[in-house]
């Protein structure tokens, strides 16, 4: 038990810092790239982004799910569905490349064309990635993503800005997305060493199929009704709305789905190799949702009351219409860690078809309420996503009351003590506007309040949370060098 545990927590270490890594690479050179560019070059490849993402669905979900989730998995099945995979992707980008001039006709913008068809090339590079993605995931090697998440961060970082100073525009933005999927695969491709054999089972793929197909329409009504906004946005509105409405999510989504699928890629198959117990399988869920939440909750409430100086001091004056959706998103964002530890656990037990029913049920839910603000404004369409994500928290929290016996009230009285330190500690920090200080001087008093209102709350009102991470992160601190050496 004890040794399952300290693996589970050193992958996770290792999945978290390689997403920290990269999205601290990241959203450095975004920031950069923002005060280069100007909002309209971000909402181009927003445009393009919202068909890649849709497609991008069919390769990064269902059947690599399917192959964490099987108990004997074996390389029959791994090299089945690797080449299926990149059968599909060669389909898919075909696809992209014959529609491209009709999606630039859809957005009355000829010189999408040329974009769509060379950003649809990360699909192909997807398509080599995927599988080798969910063999790392499923034997617990997540220090190889470290690496090779990194490294395609680094050099995509650098021909982003330097395609950028040197007047490329849009393309910039193409080269930095497209170079980072290329190198990201090639790492992971040289450092595991699984390679596909020479074997192919219909039947296998079809048991897989099986279980994946669910998972593949849930991943693609969700990854649709995300992207539908931003598809609306960009064809009734501007493409600058677009870039606001982007940019003022960019910074909450990075935190929230970055530590919460740190946890949740390293869960997932710790879940489904016990998910015969169902108590276990709550614990898991129990600790990941409080877990996430104390450290995304902070982070939200703090974006959230700095707004204005943030975004006046990072991206410019420019971006200053982005403010009111980054504080929409910030509220919404804080709750994501009960969406996905929910779903996570009904996909380790195997139910599928209640994940997909789930998602059915969720996206008639959103998509009434896009209907009926899409034609007012692009802020009431951020707003209705804070009702949406509510009703969504009650649905997905629905099946585990008999599964896991995890009830929704239940789940709030376990985060209920983090969102109201970080409410405080956020208010706390406000204050610190009222005197009229420069932003960088502001931000830099409001950032070291946060830390002592949160940490020291934290440890005087003695939270669970707070105490089990620093039992985790202690050991580790004191841990000896060559500790790590030692079986």
């Amino acid at each position: 038990m004890k040794k399952d545990k300290n693996i589970i927590l050193d992958n996770f270490i290792w999945r978290f810092a390689e997403r920290c890594g990269a999205q601290l690479v990241t959203a450095v050179v975004t920031l950069l790239l923002a005060r280069i560019l100007m909002p309209e070059d971000y909402g181009r490849t927003a445009l393009v982004a919202v068909f890649i993402n849709i497609l991008q669905v069919f390769i990064d979900s269902g059947l690599g799910t399917a192959l964490i989730q099987k108990k004997d998995a074996d390389d029959l099945d791994f090299s089945s569905v690797f080449y299926f995979n990149f059968a599909v992707c060669l389909v898919l980008y075909a696809g992209m490349f014959i529609a491209a001039p009709y999606i630039a006709a859809f957005y009355k913008d000829p010189s999408l064309t040329p974009v769509v068809r060379v950003a649809s090339l990360t699909l192909v590079f997807s398509g080599v990635k995927g599988i080798q993605q969910a063999y790392v995931s499923r034997n617990m090697l997540f220090k190889r993503f470290f690496f090779a998440t990194l490294g395609g961060t680094l050099f995509s970082a650098f021909l982003g800005l330097g395609m950028a100073y040197a007047g490329f525009g849009v393309w910039a933005l193409v080269a930095q997305q497209l170079s980072n999927t290329a190198i990201d695969t090639l790492i992971l491709w040289l450092t595991v060493h699984w390679r596909p054999k020479a074997v192919f089972s219909w039947q296998r793929l079809k048991g897989l199929l099986s279980y994946g197909w669910r998972l593949l329409a849930s991943s693609l009504l969700d990854t649709v009704y995300n992207n539908l906004r931003s598809l609306v946005i960009g064809r009734v509105y501007t493409s600058a709305d677009l870039a606001f409405y982007n940019e003022g999510m960019l910074a909450p989504d990075t935190i929230a789905v970055n530590v919460d699928s740190s946890i949740d890629s390293v869960l997932l198959p710790a879940m489904s190799a016990v998910q015969d117990e169902p108590a276990r399988v709550k614990n898991m869920t129990r600790r990941a949702i409080k877990t996430c939440v104390y450290v995304i909750a902070p982070l939200m409430m703090a974006m959230f009351f700095c707004a204005k100086p943030l975004v006046r001091l990072v991206l410019t004056e420019k971006w200053l219409p982005c403010v009111p959706y980054l504080r929409i998103f910030c509220i919404t964002y804080m709750f994501y860690p009960i969406h996905t530890a929910n779903l996570n656990a009904i996909k380790a037990m195997g139910r599928s078809g209640v994940y997909l029913k789930l998602e059915i049920i969720k996206k008639i839910m959103g998509l009434t309420l896009l209907l009926l603000t899409y034609h007012i404004s692009v802020m009431a369409m951020a707003y209705s996503l804070i009702l949406s994500s509510l009703l969504s928290q009650l649905i997905n929290t629905w099946p585990n009351r008999k599964l896991l016996d995890y009830r929704y009230l239940e789940q709030l009285k376990d985060i209920l003590p983090s969102i109201l330190l970080a409410v405080f500690m956020g208010c706390c920090m406000w204050l610190v506007n009222l005197a009229h200080l420069p932003d960088i001087v502001t931000l830099v008093i409001q950032i070291l309040i946060g830390a002592v209102v949160y940490l020291g709350g934290s440890a005087l009102l003695k939270l669970d949370t707070f105490e089990y991470l620093w039992n985790v992160v202690k050991p580790k601190i004191q841990r000896k060098p060559w500790a790590d050496n030692e079986e």
